[in-house]
């Protein structure tokens, strides 16, 4: 099992290129399964994830073909010859219940198993579900699989999410698509990858208006057809790199960066007392010395970012003075700050809230990662720590970050992978 060499000291110089956004990928790929024609995405990024939902896509029937080094991905599913999603891919991936709702529209029936993931928290999926049976689909679960059936196809209607969830409002919003009449989604989910979606869905015929808002309406057509469209870039990545020069010190330019895609976690960075510069390729941040503490309370978009709490926490572990981290979006996201704790930081967990006291130097040390944030998050520590961090179970971020360690040495860091 691979482990990651992290010696700390240094100042960041550099630029680093921003991804394509995993999690806009694994929400586009399931798209293809809506259309006979082919659907080609361009900036797709290199990641173990996107090769499990390649695999997914082809046990249903689907092609998919990885060209240009893996950016560019051209798949075409003109013909499903099996409508079941197995638990043996299923489970490795929580993206793969997206296959779900495309399916079940274009073939009125799919059988999809309960997927896996991150252990961070229950994140069912009744509102992916429930949002399905508003478009008059009938589901039952048994032995671990969502059995859902819409024999005269799905049919238009509105569906209000209790509460903001991204996977449910891609699932709801690929099914719509195809369904007879207008369907309205209320309290939907506005992220960027929302967004991003229904701009390749439109490539492909759909009919969406209000995406990137709290209310989206589609108006059902019989066909999609073929696109090509590129991945919009990965803001988890964007600002895991923005924290690499704060935590370390330096200045760096990410290129392909985007303000707008992590407005209110560019402003909580700006008042710890970090430099975040537009330029004609991206972003640029310099640190200005020891960062000051400031609060976090996660939140959906356009809010801050839960995939971006572990990584913010590893800046405030240096920070001077105290800062209270809140995580409202998924339970048990803190498991990282034991490991960190391993490294001297000061923290204290309760509950939903982590209280951070910085101090002036860590201290590196042999640490595990438990989840794909909290991975890179010891890493991020590891660039301020005294000595030498070694991450162990690093197979957390081969699935979110495409050669970190390349990136990240391309700009002075002294990070190693060492394969066991």
């Amino acid at each position: 099992m691979d482990s990651i060499v992290v010696k700390g000291g240094g100042a960041l110089s550099g630029a680093i290129p921003i991804s394509g956004a995993k999690n806009a990928c694994l929400t586009l790929m399931p798209a293809t399964l809506l259309s006979e024609e082919p659907l080609t995405l361009t900036n797709a990024p290199r990641l173990s994830d996107i090769g499990t939902m390649t695999a997914l896509l082809q046990s249903l029937g689907a092609e998919v073909a990885s060209m240009q080094d893996g950016q560019v991905l051209a798949m075409s599913s003109h013909k499903l010859d099996n409508l079941t999603a197995e638990y043996d891919i299923v489970r490795k991936m929580r993206a793969s219940i997206l296959v779900l709702g495309p399916m079940l529209a274009r073939e009125g029936h799919a059988v999809v198993s309960l997927p896996g993931g991150c252990a961070i928290g229950a994140r069912p999926v009744d509102l992916h579900l429930k949002a399905l049976e508003a478009m008059g689909a009938t589901l039952d679960l048994r032995e671990g699989y969502v059995h859902a059936e819409a024999k005269n196809g799905l049919k238009g209607g509105t569906f209000e999410f209790p509460f903001v969830s991204v996977g449910a409002t891609e699932n709801a919003l690929m099914a719509a698509t195809l369904a007879k009449g207008t369907t309205v989604l209320k309290n939907a989910a506005r992220e960027p990858e929302i967004v991003d979606l229904a701009d390749c869905l439109i490539r492909m015929g759909a009919q969406i208006d209000g995406a990137g808002t709290e209310t989206i309406t589609i108006q059902g057509v019989d066909r999609l057809g073929g696109a090509t469209h590129p991945v919009v870039a990965d803001r988890i990545e964007l600002g895991t790199y923005m924290l690499a020069p704060a935590v370390a010190g330096g200045s760096v330019e990410l290129i392909g960066g985007r303000r707008d895609l992590l407005t209110a976690f560019v402003e909580k960075l700006e008042a710890t007392g970090v430099s975040v510069e537009d330029t004609d390729a991206g972003l640029r941040v310099t640190s200005q010395g020891r960062a000051k503490a400031v609060d976090v309370t996660t939140e959906p978009f356009p809010g801050f970012p839960t995939d971006l709490q572990a990584q913010m926490m590893a800046l405030m572990c240096t920070a001077e003075g105290t800062s209270v981290l809140e995580e409202t979006i998924f339970e048990n996201r803190f498991m990282h700050a034991p490991e960190l704790g391993r490294m001297g930081a000061k923290i204290d967990v309760q509950g939903g809230t982590a209280t951070v006291t910085g101090v002036e130097q860590l201290k590196g040390a042999p640490v595990m990662a438990t989840d794909l944030r909290a991975s890179v998050s010891l890493i991020l520590a590891g660039l301020a720590a005294e000595g030498e961090t070694v991450v162990s179970r690093v197979y957390h971020l081969d699935r979110g970050y495409e050669r970190l360690e390349d990136k990240l040495s391309a700009c002075g860091a002294s990070v190693e992978r060492i394969s066991s």
